[in-house]
């Protein structure tokens, strides 16, 4: 019998909320550095007027983790809002990333090529694992900072255009992660169930412990059920009428 509830949480390991930590803080840096309200830098920063562009890309960087977390934490009862929640982190991240592609055209430039020098060495950074101890907070932040190191080099620049594709890169590396989760949880719900399913099981589990041991008939050996008569209970033949054993409750 399955454990009735899945293990939780994990998600601080997770190759993906590492780098959907990194996509957050750098948006709000962006942000910071590259937009402004001030009519003044439009010339030299992405005009802004009403601040929608900085919340809908700070809203959308906060949600492709957050969602990461809540669909870790919940995965304990249910594994279908661990994958929807996985999805909404998709989802979220999919337009931070076309806020970037936009930002990048308002300067009339293109993406980066993934066949671009640049691009090639953005893509060939490696993760390390992330081993924690008792300590997962704080391990975790410090794991995030040291990993945005290998990145400093593009996150850093003073150019708004290698920043912004420096972050597509890294946001799609994410959304990889993020689509081979889903599918991982999709597998895992197909070989053990939901948790309504393991928790009905459980209780079939637990009154089948409970009832009494079955007898067998003492005339043809085939177990009996409990019967109710103006006596009393007692124990009946399965196979009544054929058969009319009957033994005393």
């Amino acid at each position: 019998m399955a454990e009735l509830f899945d293990k939780r949480g994990g998600f601080r390991r997770l190759h993906s909320f590492t780098l959907a930590t990194i996509v957050q803080v750098e948006t709000l840096r962006f942000c910071r550095r590259f937009l402004t309200f001030d009519h003044r830098e439009a010339g030299s920063k992405f005009y802004d007027p009403k601040g929608r562009q900085y919340d809908q890309m700070t809203q959308a960087a906060r949600s492709g983790r957050q969602n990461i977390i809540e669909g870790s934490e919940r995965s304990a009862t249910s594994k279908d809002t661990e994958m929807k929640l996985t999805d909404v982190a998709r989802g979220s991240l999919s337009e931070l990333r076309g806020d970037y592609e936009i930002l990048i055209l308002d300067r009339n430039q293109l993406p980066w090529s993934v066949h671009s020098p640049e691009a090639k060495a953005v893509n060939a950074i490696s993760l390390d694992p992330a081993s924690f101890t008792d300590d997962m907070v704080h391990e975790s932040a410090k794991h995030a900072l040291e990993q945005r190191k290998k990145y400093a080099h593009w996150l850093d620049a003073d150019d708004a255009v290698v920043v912004a594709n420096a972050m597509l890169i890294i946001i799609g590396r994410a959304l990889k992660m993020l689509k081979g989760q889903i599918e991982a949880q999709g597998k895992a719900f197909e070989e053990t169930g939901g948790f309504n399913e393991r928790l009905m099981a459980k209780r079939i589990e637990a009154r089948e412990k409970e009832r009494s041991p079955t007898p067998d008939c003492p005339q043809c050996g085939k177990p009996m059920r409990r019967r109710k008569s103006a006596k009393g209970d007692f124990w009946g033949c399965s196979t009544f009428p054929e058969c009319k054993g009957t033994r005393p409750a």
